[in-house]
Parts: C-alpha cells; structure tokens; sequence
C-alpha cells in the first residue's frame, strides 16, 4: 500500500548531537530522541549530562554520552570510536557546536579571532570529517549544521561570527556535491535570536529586544521548537532529496 503521509521517523537510527548539554543542542537531542533516534550526546562534562541522560533514557532511548572538546581533534576521534563501538553506526550528525564574541571589527583581537575560526569553521569541518568517512562507508547519513542567519544577513558588531557562519553556509554546499554519490546529504539550519542561557542576557535588555523584534517580520523572538522541527525533518526519510540546503528559521529576517 503508497504511503499517504510523509516519513518524519528516526526509529532506529543513532543521531550524534554536538553542543548537546543546553541551549538549541540539547533541544535538538530530546526532540530526535521523541522521533525514535538513539542519542550520542557530545558534551564537555559527561558527569553533568547525566540529568539528560537519564530523560532520554526514560524516553526508551539508548543514551551515549562522550567528552568532547570541539576543536580538539583527538577528542573528535575519540568521540566517534565510542559512538561506533557502542551503537556500530552513526546516521545524523548534529554540528551544534560554535561560539559568538561579539564585538565591533576594528576592535577585534586576535585571540577572539582565532577562537571563532577554530571552533566554528575548524570545528565543523573536522566533525564532519570524522562522521562523514564513516558514512562515506555505509552509503548513507545525514549531516545537519547548525549555521545561523548571521551567515546570511549583515549584523552590526558580529564580523567575524558572520564571516564563520557564511564558512559554514558554503562548506555544506561544497560537501553537499561532494558526497552525494555516497548518499550522505548535507544541509543547514540557519536560526534568528532563539530564546536560550546564552541569548537570555542580551534579550533580557529591553533596547536589544525590541531591536532584535523590529527585524522579525514574524514579529517574535525564536523557541528551540522552532529550529528541532527542522532539524528532525532534514534528518528524517521525508527530506531524502534535499541537499546543500540552508533553512533560514528566522521569522523573515533575512527577506524584509
């Protein structure tokens, strides 16, 4: 009988989620651990994931908590053997991972400089790398980065992290083309300010929000439901044929 409806399912799959410990990273994890996906949680504290652990374990999940201290390569290879070894396979890679000291360009240091590029573009790729060999093998995977829109529209005081952002934007093109013979699709997500920790100091000042608010023609601040919906769906059999994509979850920043 044709399936009526589209396939959002990650039943069976084993999904590794960089970043995993807050924010967009550990919304990402509960929400394709609720679409059937075992979880490999990339964190740097293993012992403070165990709250998290212990929720998607209580969801009927298998739960794999690795260190791992993006860009250190060790620890990315590290990382990748355990995963393998416990669950034989990794399906989705979930680049969460990437830092935003902002600051305006002629005030930049170099340290902030090299921090942005190593974790964020340095980052990314050398955990692409490492999951994407491994897919490369099985003929099949999906790779989701999680961008920003900064790498799409200009914002004042953050250069650099856009500069980063646009790397990433253009290397999940690149890779798109590169490794769909192999089955592996690569795409983007591009989320606008999402309600998290991290963004809570800047949104908490009602100048910013207000200005953050008259960019968003949808006329709202982002929840982490809203980037994990698509997220689950470009890890999901439903986008099979989409690659080298960017999904801007931006409330129409990038287009007024």
């Amino acid at each position: 009988m044709q399936k009526n409806a589209p396939d959002f399912s990650l039943e069976g799959k084993v999904t590794l989620v960089t970043g995993a410990s807050r924010g967009i990273g550990r919304a990402c994890a509960l929400a394709c651990a609720a679409a059937g996906s075992d979880i490999v949680l990339g964190v740097r504290d293993v012992a403070a994931s165990a709250s998290l652990v212990a929720e998607l374990e209580g969801a009927g999940r298998k739960v794999l908590p690795v260190e791992l201290d993006i860009p250190n390569k060790a620890h990315i290879a590290q990382a990748v053997d355990a995963a393998l070894t416990t669950f034989g396979r990794i399906d989705v890679l979930v680049n969460n991972v990437g830092v935003a000291p902002g600051n305006l360009a002629e005030l930049v240091e170099e340290k902030d400089l090299d921090e942005i590029l190593d974790v964020n573009i340095k980052g990314t790729f050398l955990m692409t790398q490492a999951v994407g060999r491994h897919m490369i093998k099985r003929n099949g995977g999906r790779i989701i980065n999680i961008s920003s829109q900064a790498g799409t529209v200009a914002l004042r005081g953050e250069a650099i992290y856009c500069m980063s952002k646009a790397a990433i934007n253009h290397l999940t093109r690149c890779l798109a083309a590169e490794w769909a013979r192999y089955d592996v699709t690569v795409n983007t997500v591009s989320p606008t300010f999402i309600h998290t920790d991290g963004t809570a100091p800047f949104l908490s000042d009602a100048d910013n929000r207000e200005a953050t608010l008259g960019h968003i023609p949808l006329g709202r601040i982002g929840e982490t439901d809203d980037v994990v919906g698509a997220v689950v769906f470009l890890a999901s059999p439903a986008a099979s044929l989409i690659t080298g994509a960017n999904l801007l979850v931006d409330g129409g920043w990038s287009v007024a």
